[in-house]
């Protein structure tokens, strides 16, 4: 065997050796999945494009944070449905609560689901009255679960995307079926969320005026 046949096989072993070597990188890089990260929806890119006014803001003048996101959508997907023009929740009759590890009693359970919000709006979201001890929200892991949150979705560069999705879900102390009530450039709709158990499904969302 002379030497340039061997070397040319030395090389291609070495070669072989970097691309493993690359990917044990990267996948040792890639965080492993969090038990509160919902996952992700299909997006069908075909749908149209519709520019929204920009997003309502504060007392002082000043929208609030960008909420983060995890994915941009053109329209919501499959499973979801509508509370108001601005917001969509899981369509399914029972969303699934395990053990949270949180100390607050009012969220010793968690129902992991991505709200999704459309694109230049803001929308204020809070259990219904009298549920501020059983139940607490959250989305975009800005901050410690809670009664009532505001998600920021900005509209992103190049504005391709009407809707964004976000991380998060709803946290009770036991399985219950919990009211919310949504606020959206004005219009303020309650819907009712199986968390544990299911819903009444004689029941119909209806705005709420408070």
């Amino acid at each position: 065997m002379n030497s340039n046949s061997a070397e040319r096989r030395a090389g291609r072993v070495a070669a072989g050796l970097g691309a493993l070597c690359l990917a044990v990188v990267l996948s040792a890089c890639t965080p492993a999945g969090d038990p509160h990260q919902p996952t992700s929806a299909p997006v069908d890119r075909a749908t149209p494009v519709v520019d929204r006014a920009a997003p309502a803001t504060g007392a002082s003048g000043a929208a609030p944070p960008c909420t983060p996101s995890v994915d941009a959508l053109p329209a919501p997907p499959a499973g979801y449905r509508l509370v108001g023009e601005d917001v969509a929740v899981p369509d399914t009759p029972v969303l699934s609560a395990d053990d949270s590890g949180e100390v607050d009693p009012a969220a010793r359970l968690f129902a992991k689901w991505g709200l999704v919000v459309r694109a230049g709006t803001v929308v204020d979201l809070r259990v219904a009255p009298g549920w501020q001890d059983r139940a607490r929200l959250g989305w975009g892991g800005t901050g410690a679960p809670a009664a009532t949150v505001t998600v920021h979705a900005c509209t992103p560069e190049g504005g391709q995307a009407q809707w964004l999705a976000f991380v998060g879900g709803t946290w009770v102390g036991q399985a219950a079926c919990v009211p919310l009530i949504v606020t959206s450039d004005g219009q303020t709709d309650r819907v009712n969320l199986g968390i544990g158990t299911p819903c009444d499904t004689t029941a119909t969302p209806h705005p709420v005026t408070s």
